[in-house]
């Protein structure tokens, strides 16, 4: 004969648990998230009524999401979505899971810019939730981007979060390998590219190497090879006074300075993540 159901409190008490024990970091905002998506109640309803016993229906619900988690499979990739400076972006099976460093492209391109009133023309390669270009149209309400990405459900994805979000009239997203669909310059040229080696992939932590889509993470033999094109491009790409920011890997800095130099382009900016290791680097034309 079972007992009574959990309460809330109780449910949440044991799902932190079986995550610690597992050996899960963020056990404990885990739990919540995943609690709060099974019962579909917010954080207050929490606070309010801990002491409310579940459901069948939750019971089942917040087991089938804790299956999940256990298994290894990211808590953003579970609930569908993740917030990016202070945006909330869906996530689909081609978009890759937006990072709090990634918010480093953002800051970074938002301090070269004089104007936030200018009309600004701004392109984002490998968009996938669209979250670098609808953050930087978020703050600059008279500049118009492209979102440029090879994967057409990633296209697909990044112009639902943009119209979420508000910015859909200013936003245009296509699929199109790099540069090759572009014509005319732009102000802005952003792009967190896949930047991590091909033979190193299969040793990334499993959340990333099992759920994040390979075409957002293989950046060829040495993890270079997108920034070869991008800077190739940037000739043709940045307007007069426009910069190019772009998210490298931490040991990623030097080389694609040299990069950037053989393409005579001057490195403006290089910006440390929270874990100061190199993050994200501005380059204008010489």
């Amino acid at each position: 004969m079972s007992g009574p159901p959990p309460t809330r409190a109780q449910a949440l008490a044991q799902l932190r648990r079986s995550l610690t024990e597992a050996g899960f970091e963020t056990a404990a905002l885990d739990a919540r998230l995943l609690l709060l998506a099974a019962l579909d109640i917010s954080s207050t309803e929490l606070v309010m009524r801990p002491d409310m016993p579940l459901t069948a229906v939750e019971t089942e619900a917040l087991a089938s999401l804790a299956r999940r988690r256990l298994a290894h499979e990211p808590v953003a990739r579970i609930l569908g979505v993740r917030e990016f400076w202070g945006l909330p972006f869906r996530l689909s099976p081609e978009t890759l899971v937006p990072r709090p460093d990634t918010e480093t492209i953002v800051e970074t391109a938002l301090g070269l810019v004089p104007d936030r009133l200018a009309e600004l023309r701004i392109v984002d390669f490998g968009t996938g939730s669209g979250a670098i270009l609808t953050a930087l149209l978020h703050e600059l309400p008279n500049a118009h981007g492209i979102g440029i990405d090879l994967a057409e459900g990633a296209a697909h994805m990044a112009q639902e979060n943009a119209r979420a979000n508000g910015v859909a009239e200013r936003a245009l997203f296509v699929v199109s390998s790099w540069a090759e669909a572009l014509k005319g310059s732009f102000d802005i040229v952003v792009s967190n590219p896949p930047y991590i080696a091909s033979e190193v992939i299969e040793g990334l932590d499993r959340e990333v190497r099992e759920h994040d889509p390979r075409l957002a993470l293989d950046g060829g033999p040495d993890g270079l090879a997108p920034y070869r094109v991008l800077l190739s491009e940037a000739e043709r790409l940045l307007a007069p006074g426009g910069v190019m920011v772009l998210e490298i890997g931490y040991d990623q800095a030097d080389s694609v300075s040299r990069l950037a130099a053989g393409r005579a382009l001057e490195v403006v900016r290089l910006v440390h993540d929270l874990s100061d290791n190199p993050r994200c680097i501005a380059l204008k034309r010489t």
